[in-house]
């Protein structure tokens, strides 16, 4: 797929900026589409940037490709979400409820650019680099979060912790294709649930073992 298809459409939001004064007169001075897009661009330049980083690329040419793949990427997830958003906006007018197949259209949409963007990145990076740039995209939420159930729940099993690692890889996979860290985050929740539920199922009580954790850190910190 290409992901050129996905053109960005600039939709507008209110955002509270700093007064400016002009002849003594106070006023409030939106930001132009321009500037709306110049700082959306610089913000994803940042992110392939401090990806980039930690892949350490030496091949100038490789580096650029690689750049390009992920600024890409976040630009088609961005243009995916207001393409959805006007569309449904335009035809609940005549079918309400037609919202509800939102998720459906989503998750085929999610899954091309998906796609596309991994074969581009495979085409360039070893295995172990994809999955920095996978973990990078997702706040390292697989890593903190199986840190963090190890240390909770310290009787774990080598096939529990095998089973939570796999459960998180698939959120992270899913959670690649969020458009904003909000909803990264709630679809690491309803994969947690549902370790949580196994570990319960196991003989487990997370909810009892995080409370005693809790409670350990509090009186850590107090002292």
């Amino acid at each position: 797929m290409n992901h050129k298809a996905f053109l960005p459409i600039l939709v507008l939001s209110s955002i509270l900026v700093q007064p400016v004064f002009a002849e003594d007169t106070e006023r409030t001075a939106p930001f132009t589409a321009a500037e709306l897009e110049a700082v959306y661009t610089a913000n994803i330049e940042k992110r392939a940037g401090d990806i980039l980083k930690v892949l350490a690329l030496t091949d100038e040419a490789k580096t650029g490709r690689v750049k390009d793949a992920i600024v890409a990427q976040y630009r088609s997830l961005r243009a995916r979400d207001e393409a959805l958003d006007n569309m449904f906006q335009a035809l609940s007018k005549n079918a309400p409820g037609i919202e509800t197949n939102r998720a459906a259209i989503l998750k085929v949409l999610s899954q091309q650019l998906h796609n596309h963007f991994l074969t581009r990145l495979t085409a360039e990076l070893t295995p172990e680099q994809v999955e920095q740039v996978k973990d990078r995209m997702t706040y390292n939420k697989v890593k903190v979060t199986y840190d963090a159930y190890c240390e909770i729940i310290p009787k774990l099993t080598d096939a529990e912790k095998a089973k939570i690692l796999a459960a998180l890889k698939v959120a992270r996979e899913e959670a690649m294709d969020g458009g904003s860290a909000d909803e990264k985050t709630a679809i690491f929740q309803k994969h947690k649930e549902g370790i949580n539920a196994m570990l319960n199922a196991n003989g487990h009580d997370v909810a009892r073992a995080t409370k005693e954790w809790e409670a350990k850190q509090a009186q850590a910190s107090a002292k």
